[in-house]
Protein backbone atom coordinates (compact mmCIF):
# COMPACT_ATOMS: atom_id res chain seq x y z
CA UNK A 1 0.00 0.00 0.00
CA UNK A 2 2.91 2.30 0.90
CA UNK A 3 4.33 1.47 -2.28
CA UNK A 4 1.11 3.26 -4.18
CA UNK A 5 1.32 5.98 -2.39
CA UNK A 6 4.47 7.15 -3.16
CA UNK A 7 4.46 5.79 -7.03
CA UNK A 8 1.04 8.56 -6.76
CA UNK A 9 3.24 11.38 -5.06
CA UNK A 10 5.75 10.86 -8.11
CA UNK A 11 3.10 11.10 -10.53
CA UNK A 12 1.54 13.96 -9.39
CA UNK A 13 5.04 16.00 -8.93
CA UNK A 14 5.21 14.60 -12.80
CA UNK A 15 1.88 16.48 -13.65
CA UNK A 16 3.64 19.87 -13.08
CA UNK A 17 6.95 19.18 -15.19
CA UNK A 18 7.14 21.48 -18.60
CA UNK A 19 3.64 23.26 -16.81
CA UNK A 20 3.88 27.10 -16.92
CA UNK A 21 1.09 29.61 -16.34
CA UNK A 22 0.72 32.25 -19.28
CA UNK A 23 0.19 36.08 -18.89
CA UNK A 24 0.08 38.87 -20.28
CA UNK A 25 2.17 42.14 -19.76
CA UNK A 26 2.23 45.24 -22.22
CA UNK A 27 1.83 43.63 -25.20
CA UNK A 28 3.95 40.48 -24.65
CA UNK A 29 3.33 36.75 -23.20
CA UNK A 30 5.65 35.78 -20.26
CA UNK A 31 5.28 32.28 -18.10
CA UNK A 32 6.09 31.09 -14.61
CA UNK A 33 6.67 27.33 -13.53
CA UNK A 34 3.18 26.55 -12.52
CA UNK A 35 4.95 24.26 -9.25
CA UNK A 36 5.21 28.12 -7.99
CA UNK A 37 1.38 29.25 -8.52
CA UNK A 38 -0.56 29.23 -5.28
CA UNK A 39 -3.59 31.57 -6.59
CA UNK A 40 -4.73 33.84 -8.99
CA UNK A 41 -6.74 36.41 -7.60
CA UNK A 42 -8.17 39.52 -8.73
CA UNK A 43 -7.22 43.00 -7.14
CA UNK A 44 -7.64 43.68 -3.80
CA UNK A 45 -7.40 46.65 -1.77
CA UNK A 46 -3.67 47.49 -1.39
CA UNK A 47 -1.95 48.71 1.34
CA UNK A 48 1.16 50.97 0.79
CA UNK A 49 4.35 50.71 2.95
CA UNK A 50 6.66 53.57 3.21
CA UNK A 51 10.46 53.25 2.27
CA UNK A 52 9.60 50.38 -0.45
CA UNK A 53 11.15 49.74 -3.63
CA UNK A 54 9.17 51.60 -6.55
CA UNK A 55 8.04 47.98 -7.65
CA UNK A 56 6.42 46.75 -4.57
CA UNK A 57 2.99 48.42 -4.59
CA UNK A 58 2.41 47.38 -0.63
CA UNK A 59 1.00 44.47 0.98
CA UNK A 60 -2.56 42.72 0.78
CA UNK A 61 -4.46 40.90 3.85
CA UNK A 62 -4.87 37.24 2.18
CA UNK A 63 -6.65 35.50 4.91
CA UNK A 64 -4.84 36.87 7.36
CA UNK A 65 -1.53 36.36 5.64
CA UNK A 66 0.41 39.79 5.26
CA UNK A 67 1.52 39.29 1.18
CA UNK A 68 3.70 41.83 -0.33
CA UNK A 69 2.76 43.10 -4.26
CA UNK A 70 5.20 43.40 -6.82
CA UNK A 71 4.43 45.05 -9.65
CA UNK A 72 5.83 43.18 -11.97
CA UNK A 73 5.19 45.98 -15.40
CA UNK A 74 7.35 48.33 -12.42
CA UNK A 75 9.40 45.40 -11.58
CA UNK A 76 10.63 45.32 -15.87
CA UNK A 77 11.07 49.67 -15.84
CA UNK A 78 7.54 49.27 -18.63
CA UNK A 79 5.12 52.31 -17.97
CA UNK A 80 2.47 51.93 -15.51
CA UNK A 81 -1.54 51.28 -16.85
CA UNK A 82 -4.38 51.70 -14.51
CA UNK A 83 -5.38 48.07 -13.11
CA UNK A 84 -8.62 46.89 -14.66
CA UNK A 85 -10.89 44.08 -14.38
CA UNK A 86 -8.34 41.68 -16.01
CA UNK A 87 -5.09 42.51 -13.73
CA UNK A 88 -4.46 39.82 -11.69
CA UNK A 89 -2.30 39.06 -8.85
CA UNK A 90 -0.47 36.16 -8.90
CA UNK A 91 0.25 34.38 -5.56
CA UNK A 92 3.20 32.33 -5.66
CA UNK A 93 5.40 30.74 -3.06
CA UNK A 94 9.08 30.10 -3.40
CA UNK A 95 10.87 28.57 -0.61
CA UNK A 96 8.12 29.47 1.96
CA UNK A 97 7.96 32.98 0.94
CA UNK A 98 4.76 34.41 -0.49
CA UNK A 99 4.73 37.18 -2.92
CA UNK A 100 2.02 38.31 -5.21
CA UNK A 101 2.54 39.62 -8.86
CA UNK A 102 0.52 42.01 -10.38
CA UNK A 103 0.25 41.44 -13.99
CA UNK A 104 -1.99 42.80 -16.78
CA UNK A 105 -3.99 39.34 -17.60
CA UNK A 106 -3.90 35.61 -16.90
CA UNK A 107 -4.19 33.63 -20.09
CA UNK A 108 -3.87 29.59 -19.36
CA UNK A 109 -1.38 26.50 -17.84
CA UNK A 110 0.41 25.42 -20.45
CA UNK A 111 2.59 22.61 -21.81
CA UNK A 112 6.16 23.96 -22.98
CA UNK A 113 8.43 20.44 -22.93
CA UNK A 114 11.94 21.71 -22.19
CA UNK A 115 12.80 20.30 -25.96
CA UNK A 116 10.71 23.62 -26.90
CA UNK A 117 12.66 25.85 -24.80
CA UNK A 118 15.67 27.92 -25.78
CA UNK A 119 18.30 29.78 -23.53
CA UNK A 120 17.40 33.64 -22.95
CA UNK A 121 19.37 35.49 -25.65
CA UNK A 122 22.71 37.44 -24.35
CA UNK A 123 21.95 40.81 -23.59
CA UNK A 124 24.47 43.77 -22.63
CA UNK A 125 23.16 43.49 -19.50
CA UNK A 126 24.55 41.06 -16.57
CA UNK A 127 22.85 37.68 -17.74
CA UNK A 128 23.48 36.12 -13.74
CA UNK A 129 20.98 38.92 -12.90
CA UNK A 130 18.33 38.54 -15.83
CA UNK A 131 14.98 37.42 -15.03
CA UNK A 132 14.53 35.52 -17.91
CA UNK A 133 14.92 31.47 -17.57
CA UNK A 134 14.17 31.36 -21.29
CA UNK A 135 12.65 31.61 -24.61
CA UNK A 136 9.54 28.90 -24.68
CA UNK A 137 8.31 28.16 -28.36
CA UNK A 138 4.84 27.41 -28.82
CA UNK A 139 4.17 26.93 -32.26
CA UNK A 140 4.79 30.21 -33.56
CA UNK A 141 4.59 32.12 -31.15
CA UNK A 142 7.08 32.89 -28.25
CA UNK A 143 6.79 33.15 -24.62
CA UNK A 144 9.23 34.77 -21.94
CA UNK A 145 9.83 32.25 -19.73
CA UNK A 146 10.60 33.55 -16.00
CA UNK A 147 13.05 32.77 -13.41
CA UNK A 148 11.11 33.67 -10.57
CA UNK A 149 13.96 32.67 -8.04
CA UNK A 150 15.47 35.91 -9.49
CA UNK A 151 12.49 38.12 -10.19
CA UNK A 152 11.58 37.73 -6.01
CA UNK A 153 15.54 37.21 -4.81
CA UNK A 154 17.40 39.65 -6.54
CA UNK A 155 18.73 42.83 -5.14
CA UNK A 156 16.11 44.88 -3.17
CA UNK A 157 13.44 42.37 -3.64
CA UNK A 158 16.08 39.94 -1.52
CA UNK A 159 16.01 42.98 1.17
CA UNK A 160 12.22 43.37 1.60
CA UNK A 161 11.39 39.69 2.40
CA UNK A 162 14.30 39.49 4.47
CA UNK A 163 12.60 42.27 6.24
CA UNK A 164 9.13 40.87 6.49
CA UNK A 165 10.59 37.38 7.69
CA UNK A 166 11.48 39.68 10.86
CA UNK A 167 8.35 41.27 11.53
Amino acid sequence: MAENTTMSNFESEDTQKDKYLTFHLAGEDYGIEIEYVIEIIGILNITDVPDMPAFIRGVINLRGKVVPIMDVRSRFGLEDREYDDRTCIIVVNIDGTEVGLVVDEVSEVMDIPETNVEPAPKTSKNTEDSYIQGMGKVNNDVKILLDVHKLLFSGEMKALTETLEEE
